[in-house]
């Protein structure tokens, strides 16, 4: 039953989430992480004239850094005791999982449209987008909302899940580190073009094949929700490279397709459009209530990739320790 021991910490962090959610007041290893790459993203455009150089000198320490602190804290913590070791391991693969964060905050644009608060609504879905709001209709704010739970699907639950399973909290920390990357420094424009290329790029590969499985695990889940899963598979299929990005149009396809709505198209950053393609098809105009069905997606596909990557976790150090 030994072999089960590293499988604890994995569970306990998922059902922590379940429970608890982002506990803003404490201290979180992720707004650590962004502090440690404002601080370096400083220094590098101090003292590097290559700022793609920088920006690899910038992202490795960064990753070394974060799955260092962590596997040495988890190494003194199972040195002492092994359920302080797996107490500690929970805790930060709680910190490292983000589903309930994602329900509650794109919830809250929900619950704006439901008090009928346009400009609530605008606020609460700023908080959660990169995107510029102040254009957005009541259409486009839900749009918006929808699309985030469908990406993050992948980047906030199920992405950690697979690297924890595959090599524990450090594995977990590890993701979120370039992840937490990408979204601060990985844009593709004069500011971050060069800077932040490198930690753009291996987000991407991590992301490669989570993404991809997350995908298809949704799909089921449409068909497991009564949602529209033969169109899930259909839109997925057309739909899943229509995207800057070679992961994100695999969930946020796939959401498209199950809920019978378009998203993606147009979008404002930091005041400059960007041209989109559309992502499935406009089957019938998206309503408040797609919020909590991609919602309730987003939870059913993160216990499925749970249950897999639980039994993963299992193979792994059964084999291991025999």
């Amino acid at each position: 039953m030994n072999f089960l021991i590293p499988v604890l910490p994995l569970v306990t962090g998922f059902l922590l989430d379940c429970l608890l959610g982002d506990p803003y007041s404490l201290p979180h290893p992720i707004r650590l992480i962004g502090r440690l790459i404002s601080a370096l993203e400083k220094f590098v455009r101090a003292h590097f004239r290559n700022l793609t150089a920088g920006g690899v000198f910038l992202a490795v320490t960064v990753l070394l850094l974060s799955a260092g602190t962590a596997w040495g804290l988890l190494f003194l913590c199972y040195t002492v005791n092994v359920w302080l070791g797996v107490a500690a391991e929970s805790i930060l693969c709680y910190y490292m999982l983000a589903a309930k964060c994602l329900r509650d905050e794109s919830m809250k644009v929900y619950h704006a449209f439901r008090e009928h608060d346009t400009e609530k609504a605008r606020k609460a879905v700023s908080m959660i987008v990169g995107r510029d709001t102040a254009v957005l209709d009541e259409s486009g704010i839900i749009r918006a909302a929808v699309e985030t739970v469908a990406e993050n699907t992948s980047d906030g639950v199920t992405a950690p899940i697979i690297f924890m399973a595959l090599f524990g909290a450090v594995g977990g920390v590890f993701y979120k580190a370039a992840n937490t990357m990408d979204s601060m420094i990985g844009y593709n424009n004069e500011k971050y073009g060069r800077i932040g290329k490198f930690a753009a790029k291996s987000d991407d590969v991590l992301n490669y094949i989570p993404s991809r499985l997350t995908a298809l695990m949704m799909i089921l889940s449409s068909f497991l929700l009564g949602l529209d899963g033969k169109n899930a598979f259909k839109i997925w299929k057309r739909d899943r490279r229509k995207h800057a990005s070679p992961n994100s149009a695999q969930t946020e396809s796939v959401c498209a397709g199950a809920l019978d709505v378009r998203l993606a198209g147009d979008a404002y950053y930091f005041g400059e459009l960007h041209k989109k393609e559309y992502i499935g098809d406009d089957i019938r105009p998206i309503e408040n209530e797609d919020i909590p069905r991609a919602n309730r997606l987003m939870y059913l596909t993160s216990v499925i990739i749970l249950v897999l990557a639980a039994m993963l976790r299992a193979l792994i150090c059964g084999v291991i320790s025999a």
